[in-house]
């Protein structure tokens, strides 16, 4: 079966990354009804250097929800700091399929509080 229109856009994002990218990590996004998830993919080793996500228990008590701007906000400060910890301070920012609005936009501002530089 052919590739979802999701998928495709997700590609054609991704394709434009790798040209910008030169060497830096990728902070992606995966976004769903409930929660918001993020990691920071070293794409030439094929390893995760860091990742958050509103699942976790810390950031779970702290929300009200993990599916509003402010969840969003708070994973991307979180995973600045791991990402930091780890020795990463330059991304490209990889918002997958999705619009840089809203709780994505939210994730990235949170990021770049946090440090990343993208």
């Amino acid at each position: 079966m052919a590739n979802s229109m999701q998928d495709r856009r997700a590609a054609r994002v991704r394709r434009a990354l790798r040209k910008v990218a030169t060497g830096r990590p990728r902070l992606s996004v995966h976004r769903s009804s409930e929660h918001i998830y993020a990691q920071v993919i070293d794409d030439a080793v094929g390893r995760t250097v860091a990742s958050a996500s509103t699942l976790e228990k810390d950031l779970r008590a702290s929300l009200k929800t993990g599916a509003d701007k402010a969840a969003a906000e708070a994973v991307g400060k979180l995973v600045a700091e791991r990402a930091k910890a780890a020795g990463v301070t330059q991304v490209v920012f990889d918002r997958g399929s999705y619009l840089f609005h809203g709780r994505v936009k939210a994730l990235a501002d949170g990021a770049r509080e946090g440090g990343l530089d993208f």
